[in-house]
């Protein structure tokens, strides 16, 4: 498994026409590499998922090893119920998982954010 997850931020347009490219290249018989990633069409709905405060929760996470939502909750400060709810945000999204104790954990020793632009039109 990659230990990195790529978040993109880019049209709909430009994704397809990755993967596209990606396609074609399996068709010929070229090796891709492979990668986990999250795609977004837009800032807005990136930061919807990545708020602050799911922010803090990773990095809690991140620093230490695996643990239930409840500690996580405790070391927060935080209401159970609100960290539960972002945890399964989370997992939900591929940014955390479950270990066989069904404590969470990111599996990833990075996050890697791409968010292209839109293109500028001509004034």
């Amino acid at each position: 498994m990659s230990t990195i997850l790529h978040v993109n931020v880019e049209s709909l347009a430009s994704s397809l026409d990755r993967a596209a490219k990606v396609m074609e290249a399996l068709e010929h018989g070229k090796k891709v590499k492979q990668q986990e990633g999250i795609g977004f069409t837009n800032v807005a709905s990136m930061l919807s998922l990545f708020t602050p405060k799911r922010w803090e929760l990773i990095e809690v996470l991140r620093s230490s090893d695996a643990m239930s939502v409840k500690a996580l909750a405790t070391i927060l400060n935080r209401n159970y119920k609100n960290v539960h709810t972002d945890v399964a945000a989370l997992i939900e999204w591929g940014v955390l998982k479950r270990n066989d104790k069904n404590w969470v954990y990111v599996p990833y020793s990075e996050l890697l954010f791409d968010i292209k632009l839109p293109t500028k039109k001509a004034a």
